[in-house]
């Protein structure tokens, strides 16, 4: 159930309100393990209008973040042909903290410790809102996907699988 309480202005806060963006802060009770399934029923929406932001590596070991439907996940196979690599692995949540300055079950595609490649399920810019974390676990955002694609200017990709 969503909750009242004070809020730390996070990086991804200061970069969205820099950049005039329009967001409407929710706050729900963070359950760890919870996923996009315990904020869908926090905020009573949509679980396909909740965004996660991933934390994955290429063959390389160069960090990147993929943007994906609550209700779907990543083919990670399909990432790798589409950016013509061999493989795309997810990173540990150690690595995730210290790639993005986030923790896990908080981490924002914005104000991250490093400008990543971020690339994004092409169909969440069909949805008229999103929800989506906002740099600290039990913050949500709920904005225009208009405004995630102005401000990340993330690349389009169809990997998403039910």
């Amino acid at each position: 159930m969503a909750r009242k309480r004070k809020m730390t202005v996070t990086p991804a806060l200061r970069v969205l309100r820099e950049n005039n963006v329009q967001v409407v802060e929710h706050l729900y009770e963070y359950v760890p393990k919870g996923g996009t399934a315990t904020v869908a029923k926090a905020l009573h929406v949509d679980e396909h209008h909740v965004i996660k932001t991933l934390v994955m590596k290429n063959d390389g070991d160069s960090p990147l973040l993929v943007l994906m439907h609550g209700d779907l996940t990543v083919s990670a196979k399909e990432l790798a042909r589409t950016l013509n690599c061999k493989r795309i692995a997810p990173v540990t949540p150690e690595e995730a903290h210290k790639i993005t300055g986030y923790h896990v079950g908080g981490i924002s595609p914005f104000g991250t410790r490093q400008r990543l490649p971020t690339y994004v399920e092409t169909s969440i810019s069909d949805l008229p809102a999103i929800y989506i974390n906002g740099g600290h676990r039990g913050l949500i955002l709920e904005m225009s996907p208009a405004d995630l694609f102005r401000i990340v200017r993330p690349i389009p990709v169809q990997v998403g699988i039910p």
